[in-house]
């Protein structure tokens, strides 16, 4: 499906005023980074990149788009001739998915003619705000959790199409498994999830209840115990399963108290092997907050499709070169860097990242503790061979998270994890 019209309408504007004066041809080079991080955090996390190359090899306009175009007066006849063979032909350098950024992280870097190039920010953008946003809140979330798995259940806080792009990037950034099957079926993610309290309540009783759900699903289901009074649902969970449940789950109330009573509950009917599960508009502090509670795994859904308070990455598209001479907007409050920018992350023996250096032109090669961050995506409209896969997007995640100091994994506000050096090469 053509992913033509998911843009702006002065993006086709612009276009066709290009062509019409002649600068439509002029080589150009477009950058996507982050001004600053949202309020509170120390890093970020780039997800949605294999989303965005697939998206833009399906930026295409066929004869309908084009003619609905013409009849609402968006385009003229010669913007509508080039838009009738349009495919992106130039060149996408960028951060990998799963790699860290920080502020003004030349995350992806847009090279070709102004007419191809251009067109393509509302669609960048749209996808590469979401997903890191995503991922960025989900893996302070991984973070607090301590290695405890969280499972991704947010689809029904979000559109639809959201839900399944928010479940690969909470994936990615360590969860655990999602609810969403699409998203298990497009993108390889597991998938949990058992029952709601509507099947509590469609029986006569919590009993009845359990036993149709351990005759389909078998005792290692998870059992969902507060539909009334949690300490008695306990108790009829384990005497209809026995001792061998697998887990039960909790979803309200003082989720720390209630894990600490089920605990000692389970535990006095021999059920020393149940695991609890916690849900409920959990976050990233209240999962640090129950850090020292008897919990097996979280169920997050909220928050975490809507980037726990930061919807969006704040990444912005800017110009920065014209025919290689550097440009840049210079407006009080939101200027920006000319010039193609290239990257090193500097780290000590140790390993832990000390500083992100970002170039003016070409960076010099990479010295002792120094990495090269972008990676060639595109090369003449064609996507690069062996780009990462998700499960190794979400390695190369974990990796990076480790490198980081300790103070750069704090929930509490501060600076950003590690300063960005601004260098004219």
């Amino acid at each position: 499906m053509s992913s033509a019209l998911l843009t702006d309408r002065y993006e086709l504007t612009m276009l066709g005023s290009a062509l019409r004066d002649g600068t439509a041809s002029r080589r150009c080079t477009f950058e996507v980074f982050a001004r600053r991080l949202p309020d509170g955090r120390r890093y970020g996390v780039v997800a949605g990149t294999a989303r965005v190359l697939d998206e833009i090899a399906a930026f295409t306009f066929d004869g309908p788009t084009l003619e609905f175009l013409r009849v609402e007066g968006v385009i003229d006849e010669p913007t509508a001739e080039y838009l009738a063979d349009y495919r992106f032909g130039g060149d996408i350098d960028g951060y990998p998915e799963g790699e860290l950024y920080f502020p003004h992280s030349p995350i992806l870097t847009v090279t070709g003619s102004f007419a191809e190039a251009v067109i393509l920010e509302t669609l960048v953008l749209s996808i590469l705000n979401h997903d890191s946003a995503v991922a960025s809140a989900a893996a302070r979330m991984v973070s607090a959790a301590g290695g405890r798995p969280i499972i991704e259940m947010g689809s029904r806080r979000t559109h639809e199409q959201a839900a399944v792009a928010a479940a690969r990037a909470a994936y990615l950034a360590g969860f655990a498994s999602t609810s969403n099957l699409a998203a298990h079926r497009r993108y390889g993610v597991p998938t949990a999830g058992t029952a709601a309290h509507a099947f509590v309540l469609l029986h006569d009783d919590e009993s009845s209840a359990f036993r149709a759900q351990l005759d389909s699903l078998g005792t290692e289901t998870t059992l969902l115990v507060d539909t009334y009074d949690i300490a008695r649902g306990i108790e009829q969970a384990v005497a209809v399963a026995g001792p061998r449940l697998g887990a039960v789950r909790i979803d309200s109330g003082d989720l720390g108290v209630m894990a600490r009573h089920a605990r000692e509950q389970l535990d006095r009917l021999q059920a020393t092997g149940t695991r609890i599960v916690v849900s409920g508009d959990l976050d990233e502090f209240s999962i640090a907050a129950l850090a020292a509670a008897p919990v097996d795994a979280y169920g997050a859904g909220t928050a975490v499709v809507t980037g726990s308070g930061a919807p969006t990455a704040g990444f912005v598209y800017k110009l920065v070169e014209v025919d290689g001479r550097p440009v840049a907007k210079r407006s009080e409050h939101k200027s920006s860097n000319g010039g193609r920018k290239t990257v090193l992350r500097n780290y000590k023996p140790s390993g832990t990242a000390l500083e992100e250096v970002v170039y003016t032109g070409s960076a010099p090669s990479p010295g002792d503790g120094e990495r090269v961050i972008q990676r060639p995506l595109v090369r003449d409209g064609q996507q690069v061979p062996d780009l990462p896969t998700l499960t190794q997007a979400r390695e190369h995640l974990r990796a990076a998270t480790i490198s980081l100091p300790w103070d750069g994994l704090k929930l509490s506000r501060g600076e950003p994890a590690i300063p960005t050096r601004l260098v004219e090469s």
